[in-house]
């Protein structure tokens, strides 16, 4: 290995972490105004619980994952 295969593949390694710092600082910062935005959007204190509908919607699940054992819609009387 040539010195400038080392420098290389150094500032290639550097490179990775420093863009992994910046976007796990992103992230945290995207996620906490999701959370946010979450919380505001509920009228009661507690957020309320996913639950699958009958017709295989999701209710109170704001991402695109979805859990998948999440519990069937209590019928609304």
């Amino acid at each position: 290995m040539t010195l400038a295969e080392f420098a290389k593949g150094s500032a290639t390694f550097l490179v990775v972490i420093v863009a992994g710092l910046l976007s796990e600082t992103y992230l945290d910062r995207y996620l906490a105004a999701a959370d946010k935005k979450v919380a505001s959007s509920s009228d009661s204190a507690e957020a309320p619980a996913a639950c699958v509908r009958n017709d295989g919607s999701w209710k109170n699940w704001p991402w695109s994952n979805v859990p998948i054992l999440s519990p069937k819609c209590r019928e609304d009387r």
